[in-house]
């Protein structure tokens, strides 16, 4: 057979397939967030487990809370919480980092910055108008550790 000939055999030339994440399908080339992408983080916050967990999150600093002292503070049963935990860090909402046998959840910030920046964009016309988003001027203002949250 020649090295062309692939009638008769078993290869069949194969379409490349794109298999990877495609960054580009998220994110504009200027980095702003999507309607898709921010759609699916409004549908992950949607639940109110969830969202309770992203805020007792959001709360706790960037230092984070363990995923136990989780499920105790919010009274959610550990399969539920893994479940609710790995759908948030899929979206891209919190992370989780292992420190021995435990795992150390905090909020990523980054994210739900862009995402108040894509459902505020162009708003009031340019214009300052929402004085409680205003009043957290800095990142380290509004995410300093909360000395009240669990370890």
């Amino acid at each position: 057979m020649r090295p062309n000939d692939w009638r008769g055999s078993l290869l069949l030339p194969i379409p490349s397939i794109r298999t990877s994440f495609d960054f580009a399908l998220y994110f504009h080339k200027n980095g702003n967030m999507e309607t898709l992408n921010a759609a699916e983080i409004l549908a992950a916050l949607g639940h109110e487990s969830r969202l309770a967990i992203f805020r007792l999150l959001v709360e706790a600093g960037p230092k984070g809370i363990i995923a136990s002292a989780i499920g105790e503070q919010l009274s959610i049963p550990n399969a539920t919480l893994s479940f609710h935990l790995s759908h948030l860090s899929r979206v891209g909402l919190i992370k989780g980092e292992r420190e021995s046998r435990f795992i150390h959840y905090s909020a990523e910030y980054g994210t739900m910055d862009d995402l108040i920046a894509f459902l505020t964009k162009n708003c009031c016309q340019g214009k300052a108008c929402l004085p409680k988003t205003a009043a957290c001027d800095t990142l380290e203002s509004c995410c300093s550790p909360n000395p009240a949250a669990p370890e």
